[in-house]
């Protein structure tokens, strides 16, 4: 089932709903090999499809911790639909934030999203979509996803730097 298939039916079905746009988690760094790769000349590349786009992106934890603050502040947020993130940043300044938190030179590579969907791993074409998405439509995903809110709703809201000062290390960059 799609998300969009989900919300129709919880709105079909009458319940009290609030509804959490979430973004890029930090964590794919970590978690899904989508951290700085080492090339063949040693450098480290940051590989993303989405030029010069802002990309909205938070961490896992404060994803929980926003949706506490939404249950914690009641009522006001039934029937709305609540965008979060913890930083809109470019590809351009996700590398240069690694480069300082990780201690070794990082730089951006952007790459179309069909190249990216051509890599071939799993998932990738998955990612090429979201990507692609973010990328194209970013002006309306970036808007819907308010740094204000999300910080109103969570003051210990991590930006990227932030995140990469606390879970950097764990970015396996081998």
């Amino acid at each position: 089932m799609r998300k969009a298939e989900a919300d129709a039916l919880f709105a079909a079905a009458g319940v009290p709903t609030t509804y959490l746009l979430t973004a890029f988690y930090w964590e794919n760094f970590i978690y899904f090999g989508m951290g700085p790769k080492k090339g063949p000349d040693g450098k480290f590349t940051l590989t993303l499809p989405m030029g010069q786009a802002k990309m909205s992106g938070i961490a896992a934890e404060d994803i929980g911790k926003c949706a506490y603050g939404i249950f914690r502040q009641g009522g006001q947020w039934i029937g709305r639909r609540v965008g979060i993130a913890g930083e809109h940043v470019t590809g351009e300044q996700m590398a240069a934030e690694m480069s300082k938190a990780l201690g070794k030179e990082v730089a951006y590579n952007a790459v179309t999203p069909a190249v990216y969907r051509g890599f071939g791993f799993p998932g990738a074409d998955d990612l090429g979509n979201m990507f692609q998405y973010y990328a194209e439509f970013e002006q309306e995903f970036v808007a819907a996803r308010s740094l204000d809110t999300a910080r109103s709703l969570n003051p210990d809201l991590l930006s990227f730097k932030a995140w990469l000062a606390k879970y950097g290390r764990r970015i396996p960059i081998d």
